[in-house]
């Protein structure tokens, strides 16, 4: 019988190691090979030709996202079947991935024999544990819990740099920072894309959220607590007397929870 031809990309050492010793001796799955970075992944997938990738969506160089949407699929005899496996858990990340051309989406860390299960199912052998509603369901409650603790996280940080909750600049900082964690790319259309979706999200105008954003922004500034917002990120970012666009903000502290597996 022929086997499965499994590729693991992912930056972790660890993780590869361990899926590459779970099938140690394994008559129907072969792991053919792996990288730890999306370029490298890209030509090697191209290379070898895969029936099954489990992929990771934060790696250097390119992300899984890119890795998804930038294989060359006339260098290859079929198309991989693609499962993620990541600790991004937000909704629009996972709708992403599948609209992209993953086939199923495994929030880590993974247990082990349902990733095997769904390799073996992607590459075309039967299965016993097939995916099931309570898979769903598992999925939506692990989003529900990661949008309650980017709320914390996001509410620790704005104490900790001196924005108040009460005032309006407050939630629409929130939000703006929660799309460009969805979708970095949006930083790049502030004015065209981002302000006008928090506009109509909170029934006003894409002027007043400006203001209100910059506002918070400035609130922090005159009450002093820029040594705080350097430590949030470890290093000295600002002064007193340099104060960060409202897109510079926003993208910091985005870039910030996307590492931190928001």
């Amino acid at each position: 019988m022929k086997k499965i031809k499994l590729m693991v990309i992912d930056d972790n050492e660890e993780f590869i190691a361990n899926v590459k010793e779970s099938y140690f001796g394994d008559e129907e799955v072969e792991v053919i090979g792996s990288a730890q970075d999306g370029l490298d992944a890209i030509h090697k997938i191209e290379t070898f030709n895969p029936d099954v990738v489990i992929l990771d969506l934060i790696m250097p160089e390119v992300d899984g996202f890119g890795v998804l949407a930038n294989i060359d699929y006339s260098k290859m005899t079929k198309k991989p079947n693609f499962i993620i496996a990541s600790q991004l858990i937000g909704e629009n990340f996972i709708n992403k991935a599948i609209t992209l051309g993953a086939s199923y989406y495994l929030v880590k860390p993974v247990n082990m024999q349902m990733l095997k299960d769904r390799v073996k199912e992607f590459g075309g052998l039967p299965v016993v544990n097939k995916p099931t509603e309570l898979d769903d369901r598992l999925i939506q409650q692990a989003v529900k819990r990661s949008q309650r603790n980017l709320d914390e996280k996001l509410a620790n940080i704005f104490i900790s740099v001196g924005i108040p909750a009460h005032i309006k600049g407050y939630q629409f900082l929130r939000e703006a920072i929660k799309m460009a964690i969805d979708s970095p790319e949006i930083i790049n259309s502030i004015t065209k894309k981002l302000y006008p979706s928090i506009a109509d999200k909170f029934a006003t105008s894409p002027s007043k959220v400006e203001r209100a954003i910059r506002h918070a922004i400035e609130v922090a500034w005159n009450r002093g607590k820029i040594e705080n917002i350097n430590n949030i990120f470890g290093i000295k970012i600002y002064t007193a007397n340099d104060k960060p666009t409202n897109g510079e903000f926003i993208a910091l502290l985005a870039d910030k929870m996307i590492m931190e597996g928001a």
